[in-house]
């Protein structure tokens, strides 16, 4: 099988990082995490095709600060240096927290709270009236295959099915953007896949729908994504110690490569060559 590039372009910013730096930690035993991080997400559309939104990935190894960066993007760690924007509307502000919904890897629903009851609550903190809040609940939780699950709790449910309500809980709290904290991590290859289709439906639903992911799993990164930025360190060149502080070591437009939009694309040799490159060469290097 031989990987078409689709016809599309990049257009207005949605997400700007620009020169962001985080250390953590007091006094001398402060802590550079993030060094110097700049990137930008711009608005992903193919004329005349489908409707799709995008998905970002922030790929890399353990211990490179990629939660830390999700939480900068997100507005719930303020960066040592440097600032992040998102759109709302035509203008670019500022971040701030509860601006973009943020699906972590523990999904925290209130226990003593039915699934319908937990959105209700997250639609009625986002100034959502009670007949909107339940229509959209009711339309999310049909389009995510949980319609029998309304009065269910969440110890009722299984891992899937509560990242799934979670996830219909911050699109409920968020207009357009997402990002998910490593939201494979753990899970086996059935329920892996299924949680890749769901992140790229979710992105799918609105063609200005943006979804920022961080992970370490090269493929699952690779199946769903059309931007991936790597994330390491930088290595000194007479000792090669690595420096303090990861930085942006290289960028992937995969639709531009051809590696994006393709239902099969997971059995062809090209994704599989691309992964192995990843996982085999770049991965050391980081």
């Amino acid at each position: 099988m031989t990987l078409l590039t689709p016809n599309h372009k990049w257009e207005e910013e949605l997400l700007s990082v620009k020169n962001v730096s985080l250390k953590l930690g007091n006094g001398n035993k402060q802590k550079l995490i993030l060094r110097d991080i700049n990137v930008t997400v711009r608005n992903l559309v193919q004329p005349g095709g489908p409707t799709r939104g995008q998905v970002i990935g922030f790929l890399g190894p353990s211990g490179r600060g990629k939660t830390q960066l999700l939480r900068v993007l997100a507005g719930l760690q303020k960066p040592t240096t440097g600032e992040v924007k998102v759109r709302f509307g035509d203008q670019m502000v500022p971040v701030d927290p509860g601006q973009v919904g943020v699906v972590s890897q523990k999904y925290p629903l209130l226990r003593n709270r039915t699934v319908l009851g937990n959105l209700l609550l997250a639609a009625k903190m986002k100034g959502i009236g009670p007949a909107e809040a339940q229509h959209k609940a009711l339309h999310l939780l049909e389009e995510f295959g949980l319609e029998d699950k309304t009065e269910n709790y969440p110890i009722e449910l299984s891992g899937g099915q509560r990242q799934r309500v979670a996830i219909i809980q911050q699109m409920l709290c968020s207009d357009f953007y997402w990002l998910f904290d490593e939201p494979v991590s753990g899970l086996d290859p059935i329920a892996k896949n299924k949680a890749c289709r769901m992140i790229r439906a979710v992105a799918d639903m609105d063609e200005r729908n943006t979804v920022v992911f961080v992970t370490h799993d090269v493929r699952s990164a690779v199946a769903i994504s059309d931007m991936i930025w790597l994330l390491g360190f930088e290595h000194h060149p007479e000792t090669g110690d690595p420096i303090p502080g990861s930085i942006i070591r290289e960028t992937y437009d995969l639709v531009q490569m051809g590696l994006a939009w393709h239902p099969e694309l997971m059995q062809t040799r090209e994704f599989s060559d691309f992964c192995n490159e990843l996982e085999y060469v770049k991965f050391r290097d980081l």
